[in-house]
């Protein structure tokens, strides 16, 4: 992780003199989460697009679930690969690729990140940092969810040091974590113990989804904005 962590970290210094230190997020989080989408759907791809020409909306949401098992996608003909290809038409062409995903996709949208893309291009840093997230394999294989949740804390960790707030306010330990599992399960536990049991837990306070989501018996889909957008990608799309 801290070879991981320390690469995507190290995109932030792409930012020095655009952004401030406590800005950094809004540009490396929704980047880290494109990539990792990316990565999670190279092996699909051929296959969505073709279902893509013979089905729409939700017919083509429930062709793709049957097919890749996968419960979202891209109908772009970008990929971080061919983005690269085009440097003077990159902003566009990002813009084409992210609004290609499936309408459960909303996390880029959540995140603003079409300002930072102006902003990075007029500042001609967009190729500079698209170039590098491409460099990293953010795929399940390589990275598992598990550690692709602790790439997340690692990195708002960093983004909470480098603007001077507490950076231990954004880290929550282990054993408080369970403690916390436990005490959300504790009058349902017996019923949860039978299969298909299902319950709904509301937990106003998770900053991301990867706390509860460490617990099987949890399916986790968090209230706040920016929490959806990085629990998703950690998780690589929702159940």
């Amino acid at each position: 992780m801290s070879k991981l962590g320390n690469f995507v970290w190290g995109i932030a210094d792409q930012l020095r003199g655009v952004y401030k230190p406590h800005q950094y997020g809004g540009v490396i989080l929704p980047f880290t989460i494109l990539r990792r989408l990316d990565c999670v759907l190279e092996p699909s791809r051929e296959e969505v697009r073709a279902l893509a020409t013979k089905y729409t909306g939700g017919a083509l949401d429930v062709q793709v679930k049957r097919k890749t098992g996968l419960g979202f996608y891209n109908t772009s003909a970008f990929d971080f690969t061919r983005l690269l290809e085009d440097p003077e038409g990159l902003r566009s062409n990002l813009m084409d690729y992210i609004t290609g995903f499936s309408a459960n996709i909303d996390v880029f949208e959540r995140f603003k990140f079409e300002n930072e893309l102006a902003t990075l291009d007029e500042k001609n840093r967009l190729y500079l940092v698209t170039s590098k997230f491409a460099e990293v394999d953010l795929h399940p294989d390589t990275v598992p969810n598990a550690e692709m949740g602790d790439l997340f804390e690692y990195l708002i960790y960093k983004f909470a040091e480098a603007s001077n707030e507490e950076a231990g306010e954004h880290y929550t330990p282990r054993d408080a974590i369970r403690l916390m599992v436990d005490l959300l399960f504790a009058e349902d536990n017996k019923a949860l113990l039978e299969p298909g049991t299902v319950r709904t837990i509301y937990d106003p306070c998770i900053m991301r989804n990867f706390n509860v989501s460490r617990d099987p018996r949890t399916h986790h889909r968090p209230a706040r904005q920016e929490a959806a957008a990085t629990c998703f990608s950690a998780s690589g799309g929702w159940a």
